[in-house]
């Protein structure tokens, strides 16, 4: 198994969680992080090699991942596993997948890479390096089923894991976070890279609403100890007077105690909106890879909100957009605006209900019956 990611670790260990209740011959090994070690994986590399967003970003490091990805195929065809699961991370796990399948090797690719945002001509390339493509939204299907590419729509895990009614007052309790203050998250990503690029607008843009709201109460969530020390460090540049109360691992809680989120694009927009947050989503790639990215698009969203509604239901802050003065002036929307919010809460409360399917359970199911021989659907 292969995670590149925060979100694919958790996806990761959920599978292997069902998958040790149907067989206790389970052995694992990959890339993973802190949840897949729990669930005793034996890690080849640390996942934190591959966390890396942007094609421009990835050139960068691009013989080093090259190299780890070429002594993966080696481990794995020396030491053949009787399945390897790619979850997420396309551009590095489609390649080894391919590769493992040309060898004998059942093959699943776990989260639908963006097909259906752009570069649709992928899915050739998906259909070639996987024997089973399992996706997180109801859409996907249509378009994997439009290339003969076996798959299964296997609904999201975090609907099932969110609460889908939040607990305000226990989630602030246990920050020690004030009951009456008007609560607003900052989260600027898992990736040093986006820290680095979106953390300075969203304090700079929570200083500009402070000033004119001062009820308002920052609070912030990093995976582990070194994403924090780079936000407390840019923070102590560009905003050093303003107070945000900043915690480790517990990023859920984090969204649970906040009345608003402002927040990066991507898979924590899908967890703010199960936990019913309005938010304002912002997103800053390089030049040359938001150049490229505009020019393939298909759809005019980045937020998985956005995309899931078909409309632009929560702003979106990307690129040149994504300054200060902007971020601020749609969190000032959001704070005057009851009936927007209120708009908003029960629109996610539709789309939530979509994607809450007993995902770990679905996809485990759909592994082992490819093991077994038998017709995936």
């Amino acid at each position: 198994m292969v995670a590149g990611e925060a979100s694919g670790d958790m996806l990761g260990a959920g599978l292997i969680k069902e998958l040790g209740k149907k067989t206790e011959a389970l052995s694992i090994e990959g890339i993973g992080g802190i949840k897949l070690v729990t669930t005793g994986m034996k890690v080849l590399y640390p996942m934190e090699r591959l966390s890396v967003m942007g094609i421009t970003e990835v050139a960068g490091r691009y013989f080093e991942l090259k190299k780890i990805r070429q002594n993966l195929l080696k481990h794995f065809i020396k030491y053949p596993p009787d399945i390897f699961i790619g979850i997420d991370a396309p551009d590095f796990n489609l390649w080894l997948e391919k590769e493992l399948r040309k060898a004998g090797i059942k093959t699943v690719h776990y989260v639908s890479p963006s097909v259906w945002a752009w570069r649709e001509y992928r899915v050739k390339k998906i259909r070639m390096a996987a024997d089973l493509v399992l996706s997180l939204f109801p859409f996907e299907a249509a378009i994997y089923n439009k290339y003969g590419v076996p798959n299964r729509y296997v609904g999201h895990p975090l609907a099932d894991k969110i609460t889908s009614i939040p607990n305000i007052s226990v989630a602030r309790s246990g920050l020690n976070i004030p009951q009456e203050k008007t609560v607003i998250a900052l989260l600027p990503g898992s990736r040093l890279s986006e820290i680095k690029r979106i953390s300075g607008p969203l304090l700079k843009a929570a200083l500009l609403s402070q000033k004119t709201n001062p009820n308002l109460y920052f609070i912030s969530g990093m995976i582990d100890e070194k994403t924090r020390n780079h936000f407390i460090g840019i923070k102590d540049k560009v905003a050093p007077e303003l107070e945000v109360n900043i915690s480790v691992g517990n990023t859920h809680q984090v969204m649970e105690a906040a009345d608003f989120i402002m927040l990066a694009s991507g898979t924590a927009t899908l967890e703010a909106m199960l936990f019913k947050k309005p938010m304002v989503v912002a997103y800053k790639l390089s030049f040359l890879t938001h150049l490229i990215v505009k020019l393939l698009a298909k759809i005019p969203y980045a937020s998985l909100p956005n995309v899931l509604a078909g409309k632009m239901l929560v702003p979106e802050c990307l690129q040149s957009r994504c300054t200060p003065e902007i971020l601020s002036a749609e969190l000032n929307k959001l704070l005057g605006s009851d009936e927007q919010t209120e708009q908003m809460k029960l629109e996610f409360v539709e789309l939530s209900g979509q994607l809450k399917k007993n995902a770990d359970l679905q996809a485990a199911d759909a592994i082992f019956e490819l093991l077994e021989g038998d017709k995936v659907v």
